[in-house]
């Protein structure tokens, strides 16, 4: 039957898709196919949320070669959780992609923008459902290699440039996770993530797991963005193209986060990583970091696309903070904000994409009243921006409430005092945005719109939809809400 095959055409769909891209070779045939994979994989993904939920686990053997000498695909609530964000961010992103391309990517080289898209989404699709050690560090480094592609195809020069740095600290972030699994495969002689979990039980070379914990830890951590490790993280997200800035802020992190969670959790353990090595106490520190310094470096840029770059480095620290509470509700918190997040940000940035296309500016300053020409896009940026605030009603609100609530049910008070800065931090740099387009006078400095490039229909469509996700899942919780208390009480109580 085709439903036993769907873990495989998960991942495999993309990347059959990714070359006949490029021998198509023409721009809008590229764009469909890769709207057309992109809605097929999130139906896969939708299709398989369903059987866990009925079977708990699915795991799927390439080439029929069984565990643990073959590749297995291993799906569980987390993996399902996980493959529905990832593509429905996708499709989103997709499907409002084809005009902004246009304007950002020189003509001869947009297909190659649709070839390492769909490359990125294999990679990523790869990361999170396979169950072997060896087979995620190659995924991770397909997801990579096209990231840096994908943000280096900007006719900006200084895409270059944040490639070519994202590159140096993707690559020691990949050296630091390939020695971890060499040293890991040292010990148990397997590669299998459920086999490891096994025998590291049992293993007695404590000294070597301990390595292999801690390179884990920073290879991860640099992939992730997590502070002090994000340093490629803002002029990635700055001097990219508009929908790659997009797409990596919807997914990229929070598929790293994702890893780090399972093999916290499933391979090494929660005894092992919380109370023998005391990981969360780093954690919770660089967390804290995090949402301060990213907060607050937001406040001070210029740029549109920089102020989110900061802002997602503070949003990690939120999700790190959920986890270093080593509690189920402070996991449970994680979860969800990775969700919620995931949404909020690609909704800031698509608007932000909209008024770079109208406008050709990502400058605060010189958006300056044009809330008066373009007042739907400014809307439903403010849906997102009241978000990511965390007011009620809206997805980010619920995030917040449920890591408060974590973070006092284990006694922290000092990390609500912290989320409550943040937020006030995030008032400041959301509304500085809404005061220059909304309050501010225009001048002669301030940019103009080019009346044949008002915002395309597709990518409108797109930002309402994701507004009317922000505000349905600030209201209506059960699937992001119930399905993240069940994942955490499974890996906790596992």
């Amino acid at each position: 039957m085709i439903t036993s095959q769907l873990p495989a055409l998960q991942v495999i769909l993309p990347l059959a898709a990714a070359p006949l891209c490029v021998i198509l070779h023409h721009r809008t045939l590229a764009w469909v196919i890769a709207l057309l994979v992109s809605i097929f994989s999130f139906c896969i993904s939708c299709a398989l949320f369903n059987q866990v939920l009925s079977e708990n686990t699915i795991t799927y053997a390439m080439g029929g070669w069984v565990a643990p000498w073959g590749i297995e695909y291993y799906i569980d609530k987390l993996t399902a959780y996980m493959l529905l964000i990832i593509n429905g961010v996708a499709v989103l992103v997709l499907l409002g992609a084809r005009r902004s391309i246009e304007n950002e990517i020189a003509s001869d080289r947009i297909y190659l923008f649709y070839t390492t898209f769909l490359l990125n989404l294999t990679g990523l699709l790869g990361v999170i459902t396979t169950g072997d050690a060896f087979n995620l560090f190659v995924f991770i480094e397909i997801a990579s290699l096209s990231s840096y592609a994908m943000i280096s195809l900007g006719k900006d020069k200084r895409s270059l440039y944040a490639a070519f740095k994202y590159l140096i600290f993707g690559t020691i972030g990949a050296s630091f996770i390939l020695i971890s699994v060499g040293l890991l495969y040292v010990v148990t002689g397997t590669l299998n993530i459920v086999d490891l979990s096994e025998k590291l039980l049992i293993a007695d070379n404590r000294a070597t797991i301990t390595t292999a914990f801690v390179f884990f830890v920073v290879g991860i951590g640099i992939k992730a963005a997590i502070f002090p490790l994000h340093l490629w993280l803002p002029d990635a997200y700055t001097y990219s193209p508009s929908i790659v800035s997009t797409f990596l802020a919807g997914t990229t992190t929070k598929v790293f986060i994702y890893v780090l969670i399972r093999f916290v959790y499933s391979l090494f353990g929660y005894e092992f990583s919380f109370f023998v090595e005391s990981f969360h106490y780093v954690l919770m520190v660089s967390a804290c970091a995090a949402i301060l310094y990213g907060s607050y470096l937001a406040i001070k840029q210029d740029s549109l696309k920089r102020t989110l770059a900061y802002s997602s480095i503070a949003q990690i620290g939120y999700m790190f903070l959920g986890i270093s509470l080593i509690t189920e509700l402070g996991l449970m918190s994680s979860l969800i904000h990775i969700f919620n997040h995931a949404f909020i940000k690609v909704g800031l940035f698509l608007a932000v994409t909209a008024i770079i296309y109208s406008y050709n500016t990502d400058s605060i300053e010189k958006i300056a009243g044009l809330a008066k020409t373009s007042p739907f896009v400014f809307l439903l940026f403010i849906i997102s921006g009241l978000s990511l605030i965390g007011v009620p009603l809206t997805s980010g609100f619920i995030s917040k409430w449920y890591l408060i609530k974590a973070s006092l049910e284990a006694d922290y008070w000092i990390l609500v005092f912290i989320i409550v800065i943040s937020s006030v931090l995030a008032i400041i740099y959301i509304g500085r945005i809404i005061e220059a387009a909304y309050f501010k006078v225009s001048d002669k400095q301030t940019a103009t719109v080019d009346l044949d490039k008002k915002i395309p229909y597709l990518l409108f469509v797109s930002l309402v939809f994701i507004s009317c996700i922000n505000i349905y899942f600030g209201i209506e919780t059960t699937l992001n809400v119930d399905m993240a208390s069940q994942i955490a009480n499974e890996l906790i109580n596992k």
